[in-house]
């Protein structure tokens, strides 16, 4: 059986975290400058010497911290002297750095069709006649074999059928033309916000979370400090995380200790504005990926910021010092009061309001599964550096890491933008005219049929462009040399962009 994680301490309790009931989730709450990083980042740090990866979002900035060894300082020394406690014992965690945009840490990106309407819909804003006519675009997408990868594949999906809603009508129902102009509006303004980064390939592995060196778990920290401009965004992200460890994590119940902890700070972000349907996955995913070794742990301010669907699956509790100004904040107080476990010998409600910085009331679960009594007690400081990591060592972190060029470098392969392209090109008629391919069938195949790629048949197109005008069918190698060339030698996503156009311009793509 792992130690206890040491939390907190006061004149008659250590307060300790059971590893073993590290995956019946958690809550950290308190005002701002109260003391909850501190926290989040001892009991991150204590479970990555169990041997238990984390993540956790680095929303302010100062989490990376973690990766470099702590120091004795005087200031630090005087307060353990002053609040009796142990000094802690110095070292890092292993340390794998994230940044959705790519500047920070490695790349995370993830496919359109993985993310899927309904997480979609959440991040686009949409109402719910807006998310039915999404959710149609994916099964259109599916039916056709036209895959959405990317924002560009969304864009063309979503004109495509806009332009040929009448065909779909007798399958699918009606598709309004507002409802479309809507998420096609949604979607620029998500990509303004840079979230056509995050769309694409290669696609996150999550089991790329899930590692250990030497012994100690490895520390995901994602940095979410410029990700919080865009609040939709961070929140989805996060949740389609959580839902994509919920779908592929097996079955693994009662184990000594987590297979893998997740700190979501900034929480209430999740369930603002959340419609019910998606409040629904949220409290389902909290309530059963438990089973599959994943213990989650909330950070924000006040506890009414979580559904009480949501609160009362957290078991483990650190409350730091609530101030009741407004009669919000009192009603907070009387919630994180009533939530916690009472102690005889202490007065929870007021006690939140008079506890300093780093001080909390402390309730974990026993060896029962039961909340224990609420002590009132000093949080440990962590063993590594509070702050961030500098310039240089995020960089060293980042070179280093387990996962060190995997996903630089973003693959582009043949998709529904390619395909989409490639239908509306004319095809002759033997006339000296042009008719377009049949909607639906990319390039005029018949429906399900798969090309090869936009490179690869560009040959097979050439030669059905000059089909019945006497011209030899040598023509596509040309046009094939051509455009491979010119795709070998830009490399950007803008040059791809060009190629893509140019290459639409000599098929004959719609003006």
């Amino acid at each position: 059986m792992a130690d206890p994680i040491l939390i907190a301490k006061n004149a008659e309790h250590e307060l300790v975290l059971l590893p073993q009931m590290g995956n019946r989730h958690g809550l950290i709450t308190g005002a701002t400058g109260t003391g909850k990083t501190v926290t989040l980042q001892t009991l991150a740090q204590g479970f990555s010497r169990l041997g238990v990866p984390v993540f956790m979002a680095d929303v302010k900035g100062d989490l990376t911290g973690i990766s470099q060894a702590g120091q004795l300082s005087d200031k630090l020394k005087q307060r353990l002297a002053d609040m009796n406690l142990p000094e802690p014992a110095w070292g890092a965690c292993p340390t794998t750095l994230w940044d959705v945009f790519g500047q920070k840490g490695h790349p995370v990106r993830a496919t359109v069709s993985h993310m899927g309407p309904l997480l979609l819909s959440r991040m686009l804003e949409l109402n719910d006649t807006q998310q039915g006519v999404l959710n149609l675009v994916f099964r259109i997408a599916d039916a056709n074999g036209l895959l959405l990868l990317d924002a560009k594949d969304l864009r063309a999906m979503l004109q495509h059928v806009g332009d040929n809603a009448s065909q779909y009508t007798t399958e699918y129902g009606n598709i309004s033309a507002a409802s479309i102009g809507a998420i096609q509006r949604g979607l620029i303004a998500l990509e303004s916000q840079g979230g056509d980064v995050f769309f694409g390939e290669p696609m996150l592995n999550l089991e790329d979370f899930i590692q250990t060196e030497k012994g100690q778990g490895v520390v995901n920290i994602l940095a979410a400090d410029k990700l919080m401009n865009s609040p939709r965004l961070y929140a989805t992200f996060l949740l389609w995380m959580l839902s994509e460890l919920f779908e592929k994590l097996p079955e693994a119940g009662d184990l000594d200790k987590p297979k893998l902890v997740f700190f979501f700070d900034e929480a209430h972000l999740l369930f603002n504005d959340a419609p019910k349907a998606l409040l629904d996955k949220i409290e389902q995913v909290v309530r059963l990926i438990r089973s599959k070794g994943v213990g989650v742990y909330f950070v924000t301010q006040n506890p009414i910021d979580i559904p009480d669907t949501v609160l009362g699956q957290l078991g483990n509790r650190v409350q730091h010092a609530l101030r009741a100004f407004t009669p919000r904040d009192q009603k907070a107080v009387k919630v994180a009061a009533t939530t916690m476990r009472a102690n005889p010998k202490l007065d929870v409600e007021t006690a939140i309001g008079e506890l300093g910085v780093g001080e909390a009331l402390v309730s974990c679960l026993d060896a029962k599964g039961t909340p224990c009594v609420t002590e009132r007690a000093w949080v440990l400081p962590p063993g590594s550096r509070i702050g961030p990591a500098t310039d240089e060592e995020r960089k060293r972190l980042i070179a280093n890491s387990l996962v060190a060029g995997t996903y630089e470098k973003t693959v582009d392969r043949e998709s529904a933008y390619e395909k989409l392209r490639g239908s509306v090109a004319t095809v002759g008629n033997g006339n000296g005219g042009t008719a377009k391919a049949p909607a639906g069938q990319p390039g005029g195949q018949p429906a399900g049929e798969q090309d090869s790629g936009w490179l690869g048949t560009a040959g097979e197109i050439f030669g059905t462009l000059t089909k019945g005008t006497g011209k030899s069918g040598r023509g596509d190698s040309i046009l094939e040399s051509m455009a491979k060339s010119a795709a070998r030698t830009v490399g950007s996503q803008v040059g791809r962009e060009l190629i893509r156009g140019v290459l639409g311009s000599l098929l004959g793509k719609k003006k």
